[in-house]
């Protein structure tokens, strides 16, 4: 049976103060609340004049761009490694 157990962390991300809660253990959530916050740190330095809500939805749009170029990558990598098998 999987385990299930809620981990727990209060973070801060660009100011502000959040809860964030997950079954993956809190080294995990703590890595991932220090990427969100350095991501929004970068994009913030470019557009001074953005509010945190649109900086925000920005990194969520870069962040999902980052997700979509890597998830064709691996299909890629997939659909090589099945065409070697194939030749074996």
């Amino acid at each position: 049976m999987a385990d299930n157990t809620r981990n727990k962390l209060t973070t801060t991300i660009y100011g502000r103060e959040y809860t964030i809660v997950g079954v993956e253990p809190i080294d995990h959530l703590r890595h991932v609340a220090r990427l969100v916050d350095e991501k929004m740190h970068e994009i913030g330095v470019q557009n001074r004049t953005l509010d945190s809500g649109r900086l925000a939805v920005l990194t969520a749009v870069n962040a999902t761009h980052d997700y979509l170029k890597l998830e064709e990558k691996y299909q890629e990598l997939e659909n090589e490694l099945a065409r070697i098998k194939g030749r074996e």
